[in-house]
């Protein structure tokens, strides 16, 4: 899969797309049903198929406090590799393209620049300056010029639609199972293990390090893991998902100790599920009280791992 920034890209296929247009985030089974109608809708037209997406989100322009996102785009962008996406067009969401209108932005962006052959949107979508584009103006404009428009089906699970937010709120609430449900897979956070302050060495948890946004849905505090990525099967380990305010730390990290795991592995690329939460994330005023915790974190989750 190929990622694109920006329409002045070489990458963009001169024969034009198959396309949906939207967050994704979480790509859950809602969005992954409309992919995979998309992906043969692609293979039958010999098209490539093309998610356009925004970075910043349009909430996080927005808003003041907007939601927080499900995943990061590292993982998004790895989990839409896996549905079979081709390109995952990013677009620069900023006053300029706020302000187009929505004309515009069909003609030039839709029509011209990628060449969109068929297009699925929600028929409650809404785009361009004040929102003004929908459903109804894709079709008015992108039929007659070669551009199919056709809407995504709402997906139910348990006669509830599947939604970004009820996901948001399970994981926020730290109801991993039930967020799963919803997501048609495992929720798992990714990237290259980086050096870290090493403390977790000097008493006999050393961790592997992620950095991660500030601004993800899952709840700040102690998991039960698992880590794939460093064999030919998932590792179990405990995990902190924080910015650690007992040694006074700032950035967001997930902080993962593997269970009977002793390699240098920094630079590798992981996957880390959580499995179930433990406790909140709190500051402990002495640090030996701090490693008795994580003691005690480490024998619940063994715990947790070993029933499931």
């Amino acid at each position: 899969m190929k990622l694109i920034r920006g329409l002045n890209s070489s990458s963009l296929d001169s024969r034009g797309c198959v396309a949906t247009i939207g967050n994704f985030d979480g790509l859950h089974l809602g969005h992954q049903k409309i992919i995979s109608k998309l992906r043969q809708k692609a293979d039958s037209l010999g098209l490539p198929l093309t998610v356009i997406s925004f970075e910043p989100l349009p909430a996080e322009y927005f808003l003041p406090e907007p939601p927080a996102r499900i995943y990061p785009m590292r993982d998004k962008i790895r989990l839409m590799q896996g549905l079979g996406v081709d390109h995952y067009l990013c677009l620069k969401f900023d006053a300029e393209f706020a302000g187009q209108k929505p004309e515009d932005f069909v003609a030039e962006t839709l029509l011209t620049r990628l060449k969109v052959k068929y297009l699925a949107v929600g028929d409650d979508f809404r785009f361009g300056y004040q929102r003004k584009g929908d459903f109804l103006l894709l079709k008015k404009m992108g039929e007659p010029a070669g551009m199919t428009v056709v809407d995504t089906p709402t997906c139910k699970l348990d006669n509830e639609r599947v939604s970004s937010t009820r996901i948001r709120k399970h994981l926020e609430a730290a109801q991993i199972p039930q967020a799963n449900r919803l997501l048609g897979h495992h929720y798992q956070l990714s990237g290259r293990i980086r050096h870290g302050d090493k403390r977790g060495r000097t008493i006999g948890f050393p961790t592997l390090n992620l950095k991660l946004p500030e601004n993800i849905a899952p709840r700040r505090g102690v998991y039960a893991v698992k880590v794939s990525g460093l064999g030919d099967s998932a590792i179990p380990g405990v995990a902190n998902l924080g910015t650690r305010p007992t040694v006074n730390g700032s950035e967001n990290r997930l902080e993962t100790h593997l269970f009977d795991f002793n390699a240098d592995v920094y630079g590798q690329y992981i996957c880390v599920e959580l499995v179930e939460f433990i406790r909140e994330e709190k500051r402990f005023e002495q640090f030996e009280a701090l490693k008795k915790q994580i003691l005690d974190d480490a024998k619940q989750a063994r715990n947790l791992l070993s029933a499931s």
